[in-house]
């Protein structure tokens, strides 16, 4: 495994309790077939802090309404603005991943980049305090704030626009295909049983954003 004094480095934190680290760290997969604990305690409390810093920094940064507010941490603390972060961080190649997710594409699975990323801030929060993770928080995710706060949410943007015509959104993966780490997908979106869009991607996520991608900019011609 590399050696976790450089994620270290990367975090500007030090850990007292080594083992918190390597347990924010540790998939499922690999806990089970060591008859360990998984990171997951650590990713639902990492989430509650992640959503409380996040809270903290808006507060003062915008002086909006709560609805504002709240859309803006929830583009902030989605699955892929965590993979921004962990990306920065180079997290995946610290992930402690069971044989089977390791020869599957595991390290490359946004889902469990991004729960590794909330349970390392938990681990933080354990081993330290509130105040040391809004500090941690102000090296490895507030300087990314204006590019997550870009990111758009295609899939969203068109369910909101389709359910206010009482329509229905489905997707559906038409191809998955390539080696585990070298996936391609393509997914279509159809509203009711009518073809909207198609996209491809290297996740079943980029894949279907794309589509609804599609989609959207159809409807504006």
């Amino acid at each position: 495994m590399p050696d976790l004094r450089k994620l270290e480095e990367q975090l500007h934190y030090r850990f007292r309790q080594k083992d918190l680290l390597k347990l924010a760290l540790r998939h499922s997969s690999y806990a089970n077939e060591r008859h360990l604990e998984c990171n997951e305690r650590l990713e639902y409390l990492g989430d509650a802090v992640l959503e409380l810093t996040m809270s903290r920094y808006l507060y003062f940064k915008i002086q909006l309404d709560e609805g504002y507010l709240s859309k803006t941490r929830a583009k902030a603390v989605c699955e892929e603005a965590l993979n921004i972060y962990a990306e920065k961080l180079q997290l995946s190649q610290y992930l402690y991943l069971g044989n089977g997710e390791e020869h599957s594409g595991g390290r490359e699975r946004p889902a469990i980049i991004a729960d590794a990323f909330e349970a390392v801030l938990g681990g933080i929060f354990l081993d330290s305090d509130f105040e040391t993770v809004y500090h941690v928080a102000e090296k490895i995710i507030f300087p990314y704030f204006e590019v997550v706060t870009e990111l758009k949410d295609y899939k969203s943007i068109f369910q909101e626009k389709v359910q206010a015509d009482q329509r229905s959104v489905h997707y559906e993966i038409l191809k998955d295909e390539g080696p585990a780490n070298h996936k391609f997908y393509e997914a279509a979106v159809y509203m009711d049983d009518i073809l909207m869009g198609k996209g491809t991607g290297k996740s079943k996520k980029e894949a279907e954003q794309n589509a609804a991608k599609e989609a959207l900019s159809k409807e504006a011609k």
